[in-house]
C-alpha cells in the first residue's frame, strides 16, 4: 500500500513542479504530512528529485536559446557555498525545528504571493 500512496504524493507533488511553481513547497508537506516521513529525509528526497528536473529543464532553455551564462558564475558561485551551508545545518537541526522553520518559510512565501497579488 505504501508504494502506491508515495506515488500518488509523487504525481501530487511533480505537476507543481513540472509547471515552475516549486514542487518542494507541495511535496515536502506531502510527504511529512500524509506521508509520514520525516522531515529530513522529505527534504532529501525532494532535492534529489530536483536533480534530474533541473538537467532535463536546463537543456531545454538551453536548446531554445534561453539560458544567459554572462554573470552566470556570480550566481553558481554563492549558490553553491550557501548550499553546501544550509546542508550542513539541516543535518545537524533536529527534524522538528527544520519543520516549524519550513512552516514559517511556507507561511512567509503565502504572505509575499498575497502582498505581490494586492500591489497588481
Amino acid at each position: 500500500m505504501s508504494f502506491y500512496l508515495y506515488l500518488i504524493l509523487g504525481f501530487l507533488g511533480g505537476i507543481p513542479a513540472g509547471m515552475g511553481m516549486g514542487g518542494g513547497t507541495v511535496t515536502i508537506p506531502l510527504l511529512v504530512l500524509v506521508g509520514g516521513v520525516e522531515q529530513k529525509i522529505a527534504q532529501c528526497a525532494n532535492l534529489f528529485a530536483f536533480l534530474p528536473m533541473s538537467v532535463g529543464a536546463l537543456k531545454t532553455h538551453a536548446d531554445n536559446h534561453l539560458v544567459e551564462t554572462r554573470g552566470m558564475l556570480w550566481i553558481i558561485l554563492p549558490a553553491l557555498l550557501l548550499s553546501a551551508i544550509g546542508a550542513y545545518v539541516a543535518a545537524v537541526l533536529p527534524s522538528e525545528i527544520l519543520r516549524k522553520a519550513f512552516g514559517v518559510f511556507l507561511i512567509g512565501l503565502a504572505l509575499f504571493g498575497f502582498y505581490q497579488r494586492q500591489k497588481d
